[in-house]
């Protein structure tokens, strides 16, 4: 058993999507403390995802590129990942391969060094598919992920089983256990844990989990000692809640039980406070701690979209119904065949619950994405639905004409939006709404941006460094303090 255990943070990913919507962070918030967070020893960062470059565009008017090149450059000793559902870009639709290889070679070539690979079905052949595809776009570090679930379906024997035909590909650097919805207990991580690390064998074993049943904070101790050698944190005012176990919280833990780590703990506090004066500044919740709620064995509703939920109900004005809504998507999941709580799935499951709780009648109402659900596009399925649910979803109007669909092309994007764009804006025109584009376009970058306050993170340094790279006279600075050097040079 290693005494020595990884951290990697998820304070800008999954912990601003599990407590903030995905929508808490702007560009400038990241980036000015992207040199302290860099400081403090991560083995990397849990970065970004495609929603998470769609709420860039969408609600911030900011280019996801940018941030990624802004914010690696920033950060040139902490790799920068993101997390990828399989073979799809933003939109819904899937995407075809060579449209995904360019997404690729997109992210690494703007920073993202580390990519995490789910699919929804957990379905080996599309991780191993993915793996390849990831390593020929250069990603250096190719994490593939089994998400947890508990259902009928989905024993301890089918995670032994998901776990051994994934050992054997080439290309996978690492293995992690995905539990987006807090569900693992310790008796789990126990019984888990020896196929997981036959599988990975001499590569690092990863544990994932979020605290939304107060279990995550013992189960991830007990995941060292059974082997795991690395941990998904949030740092404090963004960890916790719906989010991943606090990381302060988690390394006091792990001392006490006599493991160490490479955490900076000075550099740790001083990010965590920028993200707490940021919370107070928006207005946003901190995460809080969570009791034992075994409601969450049945919904198993990953952090975000419980947020998602509500929200989605506040905006219908009926916020009354969180509680039949929960009770709905289990039954909605059943319906489904059992699929596993993730993205896509868990969005069109407590959509669809929404809608038959708000409608009155269930079913009444379906969306176009729940059809093609039904007709095997999201290939989730854990076992055969409901029947007769399928037969009703199925006999719709436009059923029929959703049967077949269009992966996004490549060549396609390439023929309507023409060779005169980048192949970043050709990513996102193919993706998403045009107005929202041109918004972003038309939007300065973040480095013009006026900051809203003087974050905690922002060292005169960094200030400084930022006054000089917007006079264009200066091409070169080097400064000197002991045995400290820091250099700057403008990129040509």
């Amino acid at each position: 058993m290693s005494r020595l255990i990884d951290i990697v943070d998820t304070t800008t990913r999954d912990g601003n999507q599990s407590l903030w919507g995905a929508t808490g962070l702007t560009t400038p918030d990241v980036l000015s403390i992207a040199p302290v967070m860099d400081r403090v020893g991560f083995h990397a960062l849990d970065f970004t995802s495609s929603t998470h470059m769609a709420v860039s565009v969408r609600f911030h008017q900011e280019d996801p590129w940018e941030r990624l090149r802004l914010v690696s450059a920033a950060m040139p000793n902490t790799p920068l990942g993101m997390i990828t559902p399989g073979m799809r870009f933003i939109a819904w639709v899937p995407a075809d391969e060579d449209f995904m290889r360019l997404v690729f070679r997109c992210v690494v070539r703007n920073g993202i060094r580390r990519l995490q690979i789910i699919d929804g079905a957990n379905e080996p052949e599309r991780l191993i598919r993915l793996a390849r595809m990831a390593k020929e776009a250069g990603v250096d570090d190719v994490v593939i992920g089994l998400t947890y679930s508990i259902s009928p379906v989905h024993t301890h024997e089918y995670y032994a089983q998901r776990a051994a035909a994934v050992a054997d590909c080439p290309d996978m650097d690492r293995l992690y256990l995905k539990d987006p919805g807090g569900l693992l207990t310790v008796d789990a991580v126990r019984e888990l844990a020896p196929s997981l690390l036959e599988a990975a064998g001499e590569r690092a074993l990863e544990l994932h989990s979020h605290c939304t049943i107060g279990l995550a904070p013992l189960m991830y101790i007990e995941g060292a000692k059974a082997g795991f050698q690395v941990l998904h944190t949030a740092v404090g005012p963004v960890g916790s809640g719906t989010s991943n176990p606090v990381c302060e919280s988690t390394i006091r833990n792990l001392e006490a039980e006599g493991f160490s780590h490479r955490l900076d703990t000075e550099a740790l506090a001083t990010m965590s406070e920028h993200f707490r004066a940021l919370a107070a500044e928006k207005g946003l919740p901190p995460g809080t701690a969570k009791e034992f709620d075994a409601v969450y064995y049945h919904h198993q509703l990953p952090g975000g979209m419980v947020t998602t939920t509500r929200r989605m109900l506040d905006e219908l004005r009926r916020p009354e119904l969180f509680d039949q809504t929960l009770e709905e998507i289990v039954r909605v999941r059943a319906e489904m065949g059992f699929p596993i709580v993730v993205t896509p799935v868990s969005q069109l499951m407590v959509q669809q619950a929404v809608m038959n709780v708000v409608d009155g009648e269930r079913w009444r109402t379906v969306s176009d994405e729940t059809v093609r659900y039904f007709h095997g596009h999201y290939a989730a399925e854990a076992s055969p639905p409901d029947q007769d649910i399928k037969d009703l979803v199925l006999s719709r109007p436009r059923a029929k004409e959703l049967e077949h669909v269009e992966p996004i092309s490549l060549e396609a994007a390439r023929q309507r939006f023409g060779t005169r764009i980048s192949d970043e804006e050709l990513l996102l025109r193919a993706t998403m709404p045009a107005e929202q584009v041109d918004a972003m376009l038309a939007s300065p970058p973040a480095t013009e941006r006026p900051a809203e306050f003087l974050r905690p993170g922002r060292s005169p340094m960094v200030r400084l460094l930022q006054e000089v790279s917007k006079r264009e006279s200066i091409g070169y600075m080097r400064f000197e303090k002991g045995d400290d050097v820091v250099v700057w040079r403008r990129a040509s």
